[in-house]
């Protein structure tokens, strides 16, 4: 009895030392982010940082305006997360609900197989194959336009391509864990009321999967707004108004690009570039958080 009250004593001063451990580098992670990335907004001003729409840091007169660059995170995050969620969920309904066991056992290692690529191979395929398709597509668009500027096919629109098939295996994943830890008393149920098994699926399995999901849905907006590598090689990295077929520059990729060579006020920019990034996923995360929470206390 004593040794075993030593162990639960043991055992809770470890887990206390975890806890401490991370809410101390979540802390420590924000406190430097706010003192490397607040001087640059006074030296250059909030107003002209963030709405301006010139990045021009190594000209005579230098010019650090973001604006174009926050709208391509937003709108290519979002799009993707709208392409690739929807995809994801169906796939993870057909692992669990549809497919035999036989065909879930060759798919699931698959989709698993995905999470474990290294993002530069994502870019690599993205650039040998994707880019290639794309710039045929933009020749064939704007074969009459004397105006548009031809990026060979590294453009918003295949970096949104990309990070929709890189999302796929998070949200897969806790998709299929969440809709298998449904009970089959609730399918069994409905379907005893007289449910089509299609009917059951996307109207009792999945609401009460709906928790699982959108912690998934939360980790695919995190990997889809902090990739980089492979953005950096399919997006084309000029900064520009995010159009389809115009070659950007998300705020990622900004930081790849530029902080190797970056001093001075530039780098002091680049920081609150990284700053803007994290408020991003920060108000993000809180905000799924909020309507996850929401979502559990109607349901009960």
């Amino acid at each position: 009895m004593k040794q075993k009250s030593i162990v639960e004593n043991v055992a809770k001063i470890i887990f206390t030392v975890c806890a401490v451990v991370a809410i101390f580098a979540v802390l420590s992670i924000t406190i430097y982010m706010f003192l490397k990335g607040a001087p640059a907004f006074f030296k250059v001003g909030v107003f002209n940082l963030l709405f301006g729409t010139k990045w021009a840091p190594t000209a005579a007169d230098p010019s650090y305006g973001i604006l174009y660059i926050i709208l391509t995170s937003i709108i290519g995050t979002a799009v993707s997360i709208l392409i690739g969620v929807p995809i994801a969920l169906l796939t993870a309904v057909f692992l669990t609900e549809v497919s035999n066991k036989k065909l879930s056992a060759v798919v699931q290692p698959a989709v698993e197989l995905l999470a474990a690529i290294p993002s530069v191979i994502y870019g690599l395929l993205g650039l040998m194959i994707l880019n290639p398709v794309l710039y045929k597509l933009e020749k064939h668009v704007f074969a009459n336009s004397a105006t548009h500027q031809f990026t060979g096919g590294s453009n918003l629109l295949a970096a949104i391509i990309v990070l929709a098939i890189m999302i796929l295996p998070t949200v897969i994943n806790m998709s299929v864990s969440s809709i298998q830890a449904v009970p089959q008393q609730m399918r069994a149920a409905s379907l005893a009321l007289g449910a089509t098994k299609i009917q059951t699926i996307f109207k009792v399995t999945v609401p009460a999967a709906k928790s699982g999901i959108m912690t998934g849905i939360v980790l695919g907006i995190g990997r889809a707004l902090g990739e980089a590598m492979a953005i950096n090689m399919v997006a084309g990295g000029t900064v520009s108004f995010p159009l389809p077929f115009n070659s950007v520059r998300f705020l990622t990729t900004q930081l790849v690009s530029e902080m190797g060579y970056a001093s001075g006020l530039h780098r002091q920019v680049l920081f609150s570039v990284g700053l803007v990034l994290f408020v991003f996923i920060m108000i993000i995360n809180l905000t799924l958080m909020k309507l996850k929470k929401k979502g559990a206390v109607e349901n009960d």
